[in-house]
């Protein structure tokens, strides 16, 4: 490898909760926003509308998610060039990832008709709920080159490290949209249509917001255009790792979706009640996973300013901060959930069969909360340092191990074995990637 500069820095804890904090606050409200549109919706008392609004929010969730990789992969090569001390703060990188986006997400509105089509066939929903799945779909599509453009913006404000920023606007954005959804709905009637134009409204609001700090901070937009010399956005190098990247964690993300979508299968195949306290149980898993987030997004940053400082001290102390307090958070917050366990799966259901078979469940459900934290740090430091392939083949091989585990033990132990299934997938994303990392940390950095 040939000689870098090296630019020491230091990793602290105030550092690491100097993003993780901001972030998690951020992660928190986005389940808000569901909830308040399915409030919303619900007290209409029309049951046709509730169900084309949740499944209208599947669709986008599924469909939008295959375009993270805009935030998650913009995030690491930026912090990679704040490390190197690059005066543009990746400004190429968030350039090229802008272009991208917004030829994604008109390419879905283009697409739309045939992507309802797809849907439509695979959730099979009857009479109204159709017909409620098709206003709120028309309507949201639209929100699609917004949303490609804020995954950039926020990896962008992420990879710099400027995690209060893109909090704030996360918060602008679900703020509006809640605010503009009670509005559209019942101000205006417009039915579940207005939950989308909510969605719709927030979208815009925060595309446009983050844009203006982003020129704002490089002095204008005729600053940030003089900064970008010809040809530069068309570097064939550079697209082409961002295009390899993107291909990676697409991949990533489905192989990710298939894991959660075999458990939910296997659990239906055992009955509604399994499903139902499945579900609540993953539900309670999933709160816990936004508080890792943030941990996930300060060693995100931390470990990609560190390849791109070209010192590796920074890297093993972002190592070692990160699991400890991924540790502390899912020791605790897991204690939580297992003693306070009875009164929220109370909250969440009424049902006396779907309670009781939740707790029966509860001890090894809450033991996920230590098992599947070493995946979450180790995902924001292969994301750091875009070692995007490792991320890949780690999320694949481990969708296999889930795989064969959930085929062998659910008929010798049922929900236990399935549970236990979740388990061996944790454990064996966190083994692959920790092997991968210590096999993989000496080729990250270069001789000074």
């Amino acid at each position: 490898m040939s000689a870098r500069p090296q630019h020491p820095f230091e990793v602290r804890h105030k550092d690491v909760w100097a993003i993780a904090l901001p972030a998690s606050i951020a992660f928190i409200t986005e389940p808000m926003v569901g909830l308040v549109d399915i409030t919303v919706v619900g007290r209409l008392g029309d049951a046709a509308l509730l169900g084309g609004l949740v499944l209208g929010a599947l669709v986008f969730d599924v469909l939008f998610s295959l375009a993270y990789f805009l935030r998650i992969g913009t995030a690491g090569l930026v912090a990679q060039s704040v490390g190197a001390r690059d005066p543009r703060d990746g400004l190429l990188h968030v350039s090229r990832a802008l272009i991208l986006g917004l030829i994604i997400g008109i390419g879905m509105i283009i697409l739309a008709l045939p992507i309802l089509w797809v849907s439509e066939a695979l959730l099979a929903p009857q009479g109204g709920v159709a017909e409620a799945l098709a206003g709120y779909f028309f309507v949201r599509i639209w929100s699609a080159p917004f949303s490609m453009i804020n995954y950039c913006l926020l990896g962008w404000f992420y990879g710099r490290a400027a995690a209060r920023t893109g909090m704030l606007l996360q918060l602008l954005l679900h703020g509006i949209n809640i605010v503009s959804s009670v509005a559209f709905v019942y101000g205006l009637g417009w039915g579940v249509a207005g939950a989308a134009a909510g969605t719709l409204l927030g979208q815009v609001v925060a595309a446009l917001a983050g844009i203006v700090i982003l020129v704002r901070h490089f002095g204008g937009a005729g600053a940030l255009l003089r900064a970008i010399a010809p040809g530069e956005l068309r570097d064939g190098t550079a697209i082409a790792r961002m295009f390899g990247l993107s291909r990676d964690l697409m991949i990533r993300s489905l192989a990710l979706m298939g894991a959660y979508a075999g458990f939910a299968a296997l659990g239906s195949r055992m009955g509604e009640v399994p499903l139902a306290a499945n579900a609540v149980l993953l539900n309670l898993l999933m709160v816990i996973g936004f508080f890792l987030d943030g941990i996930a997004q300060a060693a995100e940053q931390l470990s990609g300013r560190a390849v791109g400082a070209n010192w590796r001290p920074a890297l093993e102390r972002t190592y070692g901060l990160s699991m400890l307090w991924g540790l502390v958070i899912s020791l605790g917050l897991g204690l939580v959930w297992l003693l306070a366990g009875p009164w929220l799966i109370g909250a969440m259901s009424t049902s006396v069969e779907v309670r009781a078979y939740a707790l029966d469940y509860l001890p090894i459900a809450s033991l996920c909360a230590l098992t599947f934290m070493p995946a979450f740090v180790f995902d924001g430091i292969l994301i750091g340092t875009t070692q995007n392939v490792v991320m890949r083949n780690g999320m694949v091989l481990s969708l296999g191990v889930f795989l064969a585990a959930a085929l062998l033990l659910p008929p010798i132990w049922g929900n236990w074995g399935l549970w236990a299934a979740m388990h061996c997938w944790f454990l064996a994303r966190g083994g692959i990637y920790w092997w991968a990392l210590e096999r993989n940390k000496a080729t990250l950095f270069a001789p000074a």
